[in-house]
């Protein structure tokens, strides 16, 4: 059995019945001998660090979010082979519920007949898409990659944009390879990879 009592101090010392008064500040706590209590122990301070150390954590959330690091941050690459010029614009860093900028532009030595740009199919299941602009004359999806086929693309170069926004669920994030394909012949890819944070 133990009694509170109305304390200004912090200290132990042995009461009758072979128990023991712990005194915290405004109480004093009185444990019996034949309690189960007895025998255990608590620093008083254990509970105010544990405090200190989520109100720390929480404050470091909050600086951080404050400078927009938690927001989206895109990238851009560029690979070069053979004459075409792939330029790739894509979250790097993204979060749950906001839009990202997606955007695939291609040049080359000379218009094609048929152009095909193919992103890897896994990457898209993170997003809820609201389409692709322009629409492509066929689309279709070998479990691999979508690939996205353009009859007679402008001279100056195709662009592939992708208006969409990271679904709610999604986590991590996820890798993807960007190839553009003539004739069915591979002539100038990438990679890029997604970082979800919270």
């Amino acid at each position: 059995m133990s009694l509170l009592h109305p304390s200004p101090g912090t200290n132990r010392q042995p009461s009758s019945g072979g128990g023991c008064r712990v005194q915290s500040i405004g109480y004093v706590a009185e444990v019996r001998g034949d309690s189960t209590f007895a025998d255990v122990r608590r620093d008083p301070n254990v509970g105010r660090w544990w405090r200190r150390g989520g109100l720390a954590l929480l404050l470091v959330i909050v600086v951080v979010g404050a400078t927009g690091w938690l927001g989206v941050h895109s990238r851009t690459t560029t690979r070069h082979s053979g004459g075409y010029a792939l330029k790739v614009t894509y979250p790097q860093v993204a979060r749950a519920g906001l839009d990202t900028p997606f955007r695939v532009h291609v040049t080359y030595p000379s218009p094609p007949k048929s152009l095909t740009i193919a992103i890897t199919s896994d990457y898209f299941r993170m997003f809820e898409t609201q389409g692709f602009y322009p629409d492509p004359d066929s689309q279709k999806n070998d479990g691999r990659f979508v690939q996205f086929e353009y009859d007679g693309p402008p001279a100056d170069g195709m662009e592939l944009e992708y208006d969409a926004y990271v679904q709610p669920a999604a986590q991590l994030g996820k890798s993807a390879t960007v190839q553009v394909l003539v004739n069915g012949a591979v002539v100038v890819q990438t990679k890029i990879r997604t970082w979800l944070v919270p």
